[in-house]
């Protein structure tokens, strides 16, 4: 992890992004300036459609931007070849989607070990950390079961144990709880919050739940392609 608390985990100076649609561009994303400190938990709200997925996938090095720059941990990701941007992504960002993306073939503990492995650790040591992580999203009991013999709040929580695999500065959620009833979705909001004083990892969570965005340290208003906080 990045020890320089001077140094931003996410830095985004003038992001745009357009997509051509036939023969239209449509900008989604108009000079986004953004900004995440070590450890800072950050809610981005908006409306349906106005781009909060799209900055989540540029913040993360998934997509580039047409215009602008984004700097995970203080490297500028436009400079790096695929290879090493992944291997970026995979050291210092973590990703928690509303359908969990799990593996449907592996089980729970080689879904969490899977990113410990890509990163060059040996199989014992991988599985070591993934039952650790497990059993501490209330998961120790089921590390041999497969995605689809978990409940969905399960699911999810092998997720976030496997967003935090190797320790990354920062863990991007698309609405984490958006598929999940309220008192699951109560559950995991209330994880994440344990997880990130534990392990002072920085959350920035695309949401449209008012109670999950109050309870984060900023809310920031995505709003015709702006930040607005």
């Amino acid at each position: 992890m990045n020890d320089s608390a001077a140094t931003p985990v996410l830095l985004a100076r003038g992001l745009k992004r357009t997509f051509q649609e036939g023969k239209l561009k449509v900008e989604v994303l108009h000079g986004v300036d953004f900004s995440v400190a070590p450890g800072e938990k950050v809610a981005i709200v908006g409306a349906s459609g106005s781009g909060k997925s799209t900055l989540l996938q540029l913040l993360g090095g998934l997509d580039l931007p047409t215009y602008g720059s984004v700097e995970i941990c203080g490297r500028n990701i436009a400079g790096l070849s695929d290879t090493a941007r992944g291997y970026l992504r995979n050291e210092s960002v973590g990703f928690v989607y509303q359908f969990h993306h799990l593996l449907p073939e592996f089980t729970a503990l080689e879904n969490v070990a899977l990113p410990l492995l890509l990163s060059g650790k040996s199989v014992e040591e991988s599985s070591a950390h993934a039952v650790d992580l497990l059993q501490r999203v209330g998961l120790g009991e089921r590390t041999s079961h497969k995605p689809g013999e978990l409940s969905g709040g399960e699911r999810q929580r092998t997720a976030i144990a496997r967003a935090l695999a190797n320790n990354p500065d920062v863990v991007l959620a698309d609405e984490p709880t958006g598929n999940l009833d309220q008192k699951t979705a109560n559950h995991i909001y209330n994880l994440m919050l344990e997880l990130n004083a534990e392990f002072n990892t920085a959350f920035v969570i695309v949401t449209h739940d008012q109670g999950l965005a109050e309870k984060m340290d900023r809310v920031c208003h995505l709003e015709d392609g702006n930040i607005v906080d």
